[in-house]
C-alpha cells in the first residue's frame, strides 16, 4: 500500500548544542540548511562544547532576524543580538569529535555572555564558506561538506516513529529531543528505515546511513533537565551492535529551497 510522505516540520539549530528554530521553508545547501550549525561554542582548546556535559545549554534559545541571531537565556530573559559577520580575521582550529577544521572567531565580547552562562571560558566561532570538512567518505556521494553538526549535514524522521516510541513511554517526550532537521508525517513508523533515495519538491536527497542516539536525548529541551528517558526505551526495540538508532542520515544532492507541506518522494 501506498502511502503519501509529507514535509510535517523543518528545523535548524544555528548555534550547535543551543535551541532550535523551526521554519516554513528552508534553503538546502551542501553543508545542511542555511544557517544550521554554522556556528559553536568551544573551550579553550578549540574542543566543542555540547549538551552532553552541558544540558543546562538547551536554556539558551536562538531566533532568527534578518541580519542577526538573538540567543535569549531562558532563566533570566536576557539576550544578546550576534549580527551574522560579527567574526573577526582571526582564524582558529577548532574540533568536532575527530575533525579538526579552520574556523573564525566571532567578536570576543560574545564570548563573555556565553562563559558567564557555563561558567568557564568559551568561545563562539563560525565556519566560513571556504572550511571544507569532509563527509566521512564511506557515507559520502559526491565528496560532501558538512558544518559543525555531528558529522551529517541532514537528519530525518518519521512522525510514526516518534508516535510509536511515544505509546511506550510513561511520559512522551517530543520531537526536539532527537534533533531533527526534516520530520515527515504519513508512513508506518521507522519507514525512514526502507528509504534509500528521496525526492522533496523538487530537490533530490540520498539517505546515507542510520543515525546513533546519544545521552543528548535524554535532556528536556524546556528545562535543561537530564533524565534517564526516552534512550532506555528505545534501547530496548531499536538497537543494533551495541548501538542505538533513530532517524537516518542525509545528503542533499542538490541546492534550492524545501518547505513544509512539500511532499516527498520515494525514488
Amino acid at each position: 500500500m501506498e502511502h503519501t510522505l509529507t514535509v510535517k516540520d523543518i528545523f535548524i539549530y544555528p548555534i550547535k548544542s543551543l535551541g532550535g528554530i523551526r521554519l516554513n521553508e528552508a534553503i538546502v545547501e551542501e553543508k545542511g540548511f542555511q544557517h544550521d550549525r554554522r556556528w559553536m561554542l568551544v573551550d579553550e582548546a578549540g574542543i566543542f562544547i555540547t549538551q552532553r556535559n552541558h544540558p543546562d545549554l538547551a536554556l539558551l534559545k536562538v531566533a532568527l532576524g534578518e541580519n542577526a541571531m538573538l540567543v535569549t537565556n531562558q532563566r533570566n530573559g536576557e539576550g544578546i543580538e550576534i549580527p551574522f559577520g560579527a567574526e573577526t580575521g582571526e582564524a582558529l582550529s577548532v574540533t568536532v569529535w575527530d575533525d579538526e577544521m579552520p574556523a573564525k572567531a566571532v567578536d570576543p565580547r560574545f564570548d563573555g555572555w556565553f562563559s558567564d552562562f557555563l561558567g568557564f571560558s568559551v568561545r563562539l566561532v563560525t565556519m566560513p564558506e571556504t572550511t571544507q570538512r569532509k563527509v566521512d567518505p564511506k557515507y559520502a556521494v559526491n565528496a560532501e561538506s558538512v558544518s559543525f553538526a555531528d558529522g551529517m549535514p541532514y537528519l530525518i524522521i518519521g512522525q510514526a516513529s516518534l508516535d510509536d516510541l511515544n505509546s511506550r513511554l510513561a511520559a512522551p517526550v517530543p520531537m526536539d529531543r532527537f534533533r531533527p532537521n526534516i520530520v515527515f508525517s504519513g508512513g508506518p513508523a521507522f519507514s525512514e528505515d526502507s528509504l534509500r533515495k528521496i525526492k522533496i519538491g523538487d530537490l533530490e536527497f540520498q539517505i546515507v546511513k542510520p543515525c546513533a542516539r546519544c545521552v543528548m536525548t535524554t535532556v528536556d529541551q524546556a528545562t535543561g533537565e537530564k533524565g534517564k528517558e526516552p534512550l532506555r526505551t528505545l534501547s530496548s526495540y531499536r538497537t543494533l551492535n551495541g548501538k542505538v538508532y533513530f532517524g537516518q542520515n542525509v545528503v542533499a544532492l542538490q541546492s534550492g529551497k524545501i518547505k513544509v507541506g512539500d511532499l516527498i518522494q520515494p525514488l
